[in-house]
């Protein structure tokens, strides 16, 4: 029981408690990003394939209209830039790049959300669970910006 200045009494509330809600906080804002984490690997596995794909054809009838007769170099051409400009486009975007991204992210809010879970399933969390989560937590906001934690790392320079 805490009395402030003016004299009327509060009631501290139980650490265990407040501990808990913390967890629980964190549980629900790993559902959340986990989910926004899917949608956002979806949308660019489409956008990679939306982009790739036309490049990919284009490319391939340009070859082959100007090949194929004098005629058709003129339609070739603009085939051949139409592809250019879908293939600028995904270089630019890098969505295959940000759809691995949202896919690890994805993975590391689950894994964030299952141990906050398996947290909340104890009589009584500790400082040290929350420490965890809060570790687990900021691996997955890191998950989104880093390269892919299974890739080697790159070799020291000698020196």
């Amino acid at each position: 029981m805490v009395t402030p200045a003016h004299g009327t009494t509060l009631r501290t509330p139980d650490p265990g408690r407040r501990l808990r809600v913390e967890i629980e906080r964190l549980r629900d804002e790993a559902t959340r990003q986990k989910t926004l984490a899917h949608r956002r690997a979806e949308f660019w596995a489409k956008a990679d394939i939306a982009l790739g794909f036309p490049a990919a054809l284009l490319a391939g009838s340009a070859g082959a209209a100007g090949l194929a007769t004098a005629d058709a170099r003129i339609p070739a051409a603009l085939l051949a830039l139409a592809s250019a400009g879908f293939a600028a486009g995904a270089g630019f975007l890098r969505s295959a790049t940000r759809c691995r991204a949202n896919k690890r992210a994805r993975h590391a809010w689950a894994a964030v959300e299952g141990k906050a879970t398996v947290k909340l399933a104890q009589e009584r969390p500790t400082p040290d669970d929350l420490d965890q989560l809060l570790a687990c937590r900021q691996t997955a906001l890191n998950a989104y910006d880093g390269g892919d934690p299974q890739a080697d790392p790159p070799p020291l320079a000698a020196g």
